[in-house]
């Protein structure tokens, strides 16, 4: 399931049970667009009923287009879920899920388990793999029904796209991807950093992995010292709007189970790093 607390409420109200709420997982297998009875998630699928998914996120963002929900989902393949609210959760919501395809003719490149999650002003939703891709899923893509009693997972592999780290690949390994090791990922919708609007950005080994969907092709981003810089999550911030590129920067945190490992040694600490890109090695 998942839960919210709905915080303007609470801060009017402090009632924690009326500010709260959840709901359970619920595909709408009969495909009639609407919330209904449902079977259990180990019962087959009932042609007059919903079904409830066991699906618990493990990232979730809202999109900015519609107002849905998204969530990473662990395991083999993994996972992205769809939850939309609808006019009166937990009554009305409804779930999508989407697989990773997986043996799947129409997706010959092939990721698997998604971690971090994020979305771009267009609804794009991005997500790390430990395969070592960046994957983004379009909904818009999807041809076949996105409801009904074959909309449960494996129904739009033409939705996925895969962009393979630049890092190499494990050892004896000749799978698509790569051993650097990616988790979170973040999308700069705003640009933060000055690459552009809607450019997706993974932390990756000693590096952010920043990529143009156009040309599908990273650029990364290091940081010279201390070495050991494994960051797993980021954000960007905008504090002047006409200050040009000193006005905006990107900000990461690292801090290592074993943080004595970077370069500086026993009695290193945590770091806040703050990434700004000028548009010229002489800007001022």
């Amino acid at each position: 399931m998942v839960g919210w607390l709905n915080t303007r409420l609470f801060d009017e109200t402090k009632d924690e049970a009326k500010a709260q709420g959840w709901t359970a997982f619920i595909l709408d297998t009969n495909g009639n667009g609407k919330r209904d009875a449902y079977v259990e998630p180990d019962r087959p699928i009932d042609p007059t009923k919903d079904k409830r998914i066991i699906s618990p996120f493990y990232a979730v963002i809202p999109s900015p287009v519609d107002g849905s929900i998204w969530g990473a989902v662990l395991g083999f393949p993994g996972a992205i879920v769809r939850l939309n609210p609808g006019p009166n959760p937990p009554a009305t919501a409804l779930a999508e899920r989407y697989e990773l395809p997986f043996g799947n003719d129409k997706a010959p490149v092939q990721g698997y388990s998604p971690r971090g999650i994020d979305i771009d002003r267009n609804g794009v939703v991005w997500t790390g793999l430990s395969s070592g891709h960046l994957a983004s899923f379009d909904r818009r893509k999807c041809k076949g029904p996105l409801a009904g009693p074959t909309a449960t997972g494996q129904h739009c592999p033409e939705g996925w796209t895969f962009y393979a780290y630049s890092g190499p690949q494990f050892k004896g390994v000749s799978d698509s991807g790569a051993a650097d090791s990616g988790y979170y990922n973040w999308v700069d919708q705003h640009n933060t950093l000055g690459l552009g609007a809607n450019v997706p950005m993974a932390p990756v080994s000693e590096a952010i992995a920043a990529l143009s969907p156009s040309t599908g092709k990273f650029t990364y981003l290091r940081v010279p010292y201390p070495m050991g810089f494994y960051a797993k999550l980021l954000d960007g911030r905008i504090d002047n709007p006409q200050g040009g590129w000193k006005g905006r920067g990107l900000y990461s945190t690292y801090a290592t189970r074993a943080i004595f490992h970077a370069e500086e040694g026993k009695g290193g600490t945590s770091k806040l790093v703050k990434f700004q890109l000028r548009p010229d090695p002489l800007a001022k």
